[in-house]
């Protein structure tokens, strides 16, 4: 019973991200009504927020190594609930583009430390096996996310979107306080000098294999950023659906996720990490063939256009839990540090695919569906350079 407490809470603190991305993809129109911005202005809102986003995650994790989970945790919240207000109240773009940095700042908190929490209290079958719970709970989020955003943005204007985001965050807060304990010890904390902190941080970027594997999880998950970061375009210009119908893109996506990582965390004890990441290339290669082969001979159309997003997706849940913890078993007394690290490079490829590579693609479904086989391609490279590096199966520990 407690696992499955420690499961929704932890699912629901990384939930936090994705909800203030997802949910107001809809209103990408009608905000940029209410301020004459441009679409591209609009994205900014979008972009800026993930590069935010991913900065911060270099830090959650050392935080919390040296402050506790908790404290790090219910402050980021108080933040995001501060930041999720001003959007709601913004009377000018400029407001409303500050609301979205400062928000980005907030949000990650628990998805770095929600790793860090499970490699605290699990070792490793058990720790894959709850990452992949969490990651199945979690995943409801961003596919329920865009269907809510679309109908409080018809019922109730896009400010509703961020009053919803704001109780969110006074409920997430109110449940840590209550039900989450603190999972790292006052003796196991390491002090926050800065001088070994930067040392520890470089220590971690230049292990190469610890690189290669993020960068891989990264880049792979980068076919998700093409497609989020291209939502409202992909909906209503290529599909010519109205804003209420986003759940055509994000239940195929979501749902794949979901049922990967049910099936990861199911396999986790019967298949070896490495065989079961080699699985998913196969899968998501057969996912990205099928997904190029339909747009180049056909125009774009529902169900068919997104049923090879369903697969890319289901594949990548696959590898997703034991890529993360193989990058994270490198530093063992560090879990937070690198559980940073790792977060703050793939939201970064993450930010850079869906702000800067999307806008160059959205205007066409097979310019999309290229667009997710080069990623791959860049993610399975890494993974090869990973495995086959000089510290294959060597664990690392960093200063204190």
């Amino acid at each position: 019973m407690k696992n499955i407490l420690l499961t929704l809470l932890l699912a629901g603190l990384t939930m936090v991200g994705p909800l203030a991305i997802d949910t107001y993809l809809p209103s990408f129109p009608a905000i940029a009504e209410t301020f004459s911005a441009s679409p591209m202005a609009i994205q900014q809102t979008l972009s800026l927020f993930l590069f935010t986003f991913a900065f911060m995650m270099l830090f959650y994790g050392t935080l919390s190594d040296s402050f506790g989970r908790r404290p790090v945790i219910l402050w980021s919240l108080v933040l995001y609930v501060l930041a999720s207000l001003g959007g709601a109240l913004a009377g000018s773009f400029g407001f409303l583009l500050g609301a979205r940095i400062l928000q980005g700042l907030a949000s990650g908190a628990g998805s770095v430390i929600g790793r860090a929490i499970v490699q605290d209290r699990f070792d490793g079958m058990e720790a894959q096996k709850m990452l992949g719970n969490i990651m199945m709970v979690f995943g409801l989020a961003p596919a329920i996310a865009p269907v809510l955003g679309g109908w409080l943005q018809v019922s109730f204007g896009w400010r509703s979107i961020f009053w919803f985001l704001t109780a969110f965050g006074v409920l997430m807060w109110v449940a840590v306080w209550r039900w989450l304990p603190e999972s790292l010890p006052q003796q196991k904390r390491h002090p926050l000098h800065l001088g070994a902190i930067a040392r520890n941080y470089w220590m971690v970027l230049k292990h190469r294999q610890f690189l290669l594997l993020s960068v891989s999880l990264g880049a792979a998950f980068g076919g998700f950023a093409l497609y989020i970061g291209s939502a409202a375009y992909f909906i209503m210009h290529i599909l010519k659906l109205p804003e209420t119908a986003f759940a055509w893109l994000f239940i195929p996506l979501i749902s794949g996720h979901v049922l990967g990582a049910t099936a990861s965390g199911k396999l986790a004890h019967r298949m070896a990490p490495a065989k079961l990441i080699r699985l998913s290339y196969v899968l998501m290669a057969i996912a990205a063939a099928l997904n190029v082969g339909y747009n180049w001979f056909f125009a774009a159309t529902v169900p068919w256009a997104v049923l090879p997003l369903f697969l890319f997706s289901f594949s990548l849940a696959l590898a997703m839990p034991p890529l993360t913890l193989a990058g994270m078993n490198l530093f063992p007394q560090n879990s937070g540090l690198a559980a940073s690290m790792q977060s703050f490079l793939q939201m970064m490829l993450f930010a850079l695919v869906s702000g800067l590579v999307a806008p160059l693609l959205f205007d066409s479904a097979l310019h999309l569906a290229l667009g997710l086989v080069a990623c791959l391609v860049v993610s399975y490279a890494t993974y090869l350079g990973a495995t086959h590096g000089q510290h294959q199966g060597q664990g690392a520990g960093v200063t204190s």
